[in-house]
């Protein structure tokens, strides 16, 4: 089998020292490959690598053809426009100019072969449901999902030999998400794609578990993959039930052992003392016992070693992951409480249903869906205090709002977990924010990480420690896409842990089984057309 992209002995480390990849090889060949593995594995640095966006400290990457990547989190200059992040700027700019009468040879060299760039441009825009989109409309005024599907359209432009994706669907509604799966599974070429989309690798041809500093690769889509884990798992607990017994019974012949050497020796001890037989025959015999006795001895450590090392490779071969705990007794809403109140909502084209004011009460838990680019961010951010439009009157009736932002912002790269903790708490003791950290998986020396060299789900769970760790604590939680960057696991752990939150919590997601887990009173949808309203059963 020929490879497009090779690893070998691949090693880097932040420059603080933390290291990431420790002597990895890992091949991905022609075709759909999905890359998981748990937060802070490595796969966005790995995908990183390949694309050239980081030097390894060791090791080599072969890539054969062009290299196409899409980050996580797109650095976007504010002043730039569609075409520029599709980029065509260039090209079209020189393509007016021509039409202008400018027949430049710089303007034809900039053209090249792209005579047809912008209805290219427009109809890979359409095909990925981005048809409302103009090429002049500025980035900064297009939602998270709009900008996501708007750097895919730009790979999809360019067909690059080699397509790198990290979290694709992150901020992507269902409708997005549909038109996504169908692009890749059209994609002819070869694709590496880090997701926890469970839909998206379903729809691939290998996956790539990178765990532990090695990667494992399997011929088969996500499902296949976990049956043979299931499977894998379940062989091990056997064998760690096994070697439990084994164990236990070792322990039992160790210790009839030592009674059967000890009741040898007094008998040995009582022959000599009554001098029953020559005393050259009782030494040799005393000696012999005692030459036995410790061959025995030696003979049943070993077997309790062995049976010892047999369980704990039999327990490590048991796959668990981490799981995230938050307790938050000091979050709790009394029923009936106002949270918020809004006033003064308007549509475009009001419609039956559509809200012109929204009252939260209690420990309300509502979804709050919508396509991409209805105005979801915006409304959660005019709930904060932060830009409310003109009319509308929000007033809050509880302490501590905390507002969890898709771009994850909030953190200061240059200092320390601990360090962003304290921020928000300062009131709390060094032992009081370690002990909090540990619940979201931030032990020892990973919380001494600066922020900036955290992995996309770490930054996550660094941020949700923040938020939920802050004094006051939160009565009222306002989560965008919360479980963006989170592997699979925890994703359900964030859900069950939120199940138990107290107060009111109003969350923007398109992942309908993290929805399902948190237990909500009521559902609210958004349309840039109709506006707010109710959104149907929970």
């Amino acid at each position: 089998m020929s490879f497009a992209i090779v690893c070998s002995d691949l090693s880097f480390a932040w420059p603080d020292g933390t290291a990431v990849l420790d002597g990895l090889d890992a091949a991905f060949g022609p075709g759909r490959t999905g890359l998981i593995g748990v937060n802070g594995s490595g796969k966005s640095t790995l995908l990183k690598l390949i694309a050239g966006e980081l030097r390894p400290g060791s090791g080599t990457v072969s890539v054969e053809g062009q290299v196409g990547y899409l980050p996580q989190n797109l650095a976007l200059d504010g002043s730039a426009t569609v075409a520029d992040l599709l980029g065509i700027a260039a090209a079209r700019a020189a393509l007016h100019a021509i039409e202008r009468g400018e027949a430049t040879e710089e303007n034809f060299a900039a053209v090249g072969d792209g005579w047809d760039v912008e209805e290219r441009a427009l109809a890979e825009l359409g095909r990925l449901g981005l048809g409302h989109l103009d090429l002049d409309r500025p980035v900064a005024a297009l939602s998270g999902g709009e900008t996501v599907m708007t750097g895919l359209a730009a790979l999809f432009l360019a067909r690059p030999d080699v397509l790198l994706l990290d979290e694709p669907t992150n901020n992507l509604d269902l409708d997005a998400r549909h038109r996504l799966y169908a692009a890749v599974e059209s994609w002819t070429g070869v694709l590496v794609v880090v997701s926890h989309d469970r839909e998206l690798l379903d729809r691939v041809d290998a996956i790539a578990d990178l765990r532990d500093g090695a990667v494992r690769s399997f011929g088969g889509n996500l499902s296949a993959y976990e049956e043979l884990l299931a499977v894998e798992k379940e062989a091990a607990e056997r064998m760690v039930r096994v070697a439990g017994t084994d164990l236990r019974r070792q322990k039992r012949e160790l210790e009839e052992a030592h009674v059967k050497l000890a009741r040898r020796k007094r008998y040995a001890n009582k022959m000599y003392e009554n001098k029953r037989e020559p005393r050259a025959v009782m030494k040799l015999r005393k000696r012999e016992a005692q030459v036995s006795a410790g061959k025995h001895r030696i003979m049943h450590e070993e077997r309790l070693a062995g049976a010892r090392t047999r369980l704990a490779e039999a327990e490590d071969a048991v796959r668990e992951d981490a799981a995230i705990r938050i307790e938050l007794p000091a979050t709790r809403v009394p029923a009936g409480r106002t949270v918020v109140a809004v006033t003064g909502l308007r549509a475009a084209e009001p419609a039956p249903g559509t809200l012109s004011e929204l009252i939260v009460r209690g420990p309300e838990r509502i979804a709050l869906t919508g396509p991409n680019g209805s105005g979801k961010t915006t409304f959660l951010r005019a709930l904060t205090g932060e830009r409310v439009p003109d009319g509308v009157s929000v007033r809050i009736g509880v302490d501590g709002v905390r507002y969890l932002p898709q771009r994850l912002d909030v953190l200061d790269g240059d200092r320390s977990v601990v360090d962003n903790v304290r921020a928000f708490a300062p009131s709390a003791t060094p032992a009081q924010i370690r002990q909090g950290l540990a619940r979201f998986l931030f032990r020892g020396a990973s919380a001494d990480r600066l922020a900036g060299t955290l992995s996309g789900g770490e930054r996550l769970r660094a941020v949700l420690a923040s938020l939920l760790l802050a004094d006051p604590a939160p009565r009222f939680l306002l989560l965008d896409e919360p479980t963006n960057d989170l592997d699979m696991a925890s994703a359900a752990q964030l859900g069950q842990a939120l199940a138990a939150y107290e107060g009111a919590l109003i969350v923007v997601s398109h992942d309908l089984r993290f929805l399902r887990t948190l237990g909500l009173t009521r559902r609210l949808r958004m349309d840039r057309r109709t506006g707010l309203s109710e959104g149907g059963p929970v």
